[in-house]
């Protein structure tokens, strides 16, 4: 009966976590909320408007635009795991979610995390084949290929997240409930944890040198040929055109890793959550605003392809030949 009690007790402490949040200042909350509810309406209209361009127009159904898609969706769901929780939180003051809530948290974001990783790497592979290997490139990247990619990239994303989210469940969080932190993520949690990680910290470190580091290495690699190549072009314009069917792509990937390689790749010695939590904005709140417009700007297919998707819309008058 006692050991009966006891697991009772050490149960019931954990139903509920506190999230700490940004800041502590209300007046300051209130001011975030707004901007906040500004960045995410933006990031889903932005997202939302790529992905129905691409769509509309049949000059950009390729293996590019096709993982480009999928990019945008991922987008829309990574920022919409974190951001109303945090829009609830600056709004109300209620910053307490659910234990099961929270494991919920960390299973849908490390999923977002794992899958968009992979869809940057096999999105700079595309840019390679296109560029170094062009006359081989509808034969590497067919339909079925991408079709298999993405499937690939959603499903290793899921299992990855599914054993995180298993392992935590098993964890014990009997001393403290506050997670200093405006989202329930893995880093803040293991750090609160009474019971032993090292499990939870080996499977970390092996995704981290998986989805991460073998990621990024291949990420690397792909621009290392591509530069190469683009370098071997004569014509100014060829260097141009080449160099313009990767820009986008190469920042956006130089801006995600970074961050992501910061927050994760590293000894859990050497974390400091307060700064992690202004990291961490930039991939979880920032990047899937970012993301849309830097093709919609850098990207001259994606531009005209809008301002025809919004003059077939009746939005604005369809410009004059």
């Amino acid at each position: 009966i006692s050991k009966r009690n006891t697991y009772i007790k050490n149960q019931s402490t954990t139903m509920e976590f506190i999230l700490v949040g940004l800041i502590n200042s209300t007046e300051l909350q209130t001011l975030l909320f707004w901007i906040f509810t500004f960045i995410y309406a933006i990031a889903l209209t932005f997202n939302c408007l790529l992905i129905f361009t691409i769509c509309n127009c049949r000059n950009l159904h390729t293996p590019m635009y096709f993982l480009l898609i999928n990019l945008s969706l991922v987008n829309i769901f990574s920022i919409s795991v974190t951001t109303p929780k945090l829009l609830q939180a600056l709004w109300t003051q209620r910053k307490i979610i659910s234990f099961y809530g929270c494991i919920t948290q960390v299973y849908l974001f490390i999923w977002t995390l794992g899958t968009e990783l992979l869809l940057l790497s096999f999105m700079a592979f595309d840019r390679y084949t296109a560029i170094c290997h062009p006359l081989q490139y509808t034969l590497i990247m067919r339909k079925e290929a991408c079709v298999c990619i993405a499937v690939g990239a959603w499903l290793v994303g899921m299992v990855n997240s599914a054993v995180h989210a298993g392992l935590m469940l098993k964890l014990s969080f009997r001393d403290s409930n506050i997670i200093n932190h405006f989202f329930c993520d893995v880093p803040p949690l293991l750090k609160l944890a009474s019971s032993d990680t090292s499990i939870n910290e080996s499977m970390a470190f092996a995704a981290d040198v998986i989805l991460g580091i073998f990621n990024c290495g291949l990420t690397l690699m792909s621009y290392f040929f591509i530069m190469r190549t683009i370098f071997r072009i004569r014509s100014t314009e060829g260097k141009k055109k080449a160099f313009s069917t990767c820009s986008s792509h190469l920042i956006v990937v130089s801006f995600y890793f970074s961050s992501v390689i910061y927050t994760y790749i590293r000894p859990s010695s050497v974390y400091s959550l307060d700064k992690d939590k202004l990291v961490s904005l930039l991939y979880t709140v920032v990047t899937p605003v970012l993301n849309p417009i830097i093709y919609f700007m850098r990207n001259k297919e994606v531009k005209k392809a809008l301002k025809t998707f919004v003059a077939k819309s009746h939005l604005i008058p369809a410009p004059q030949a």
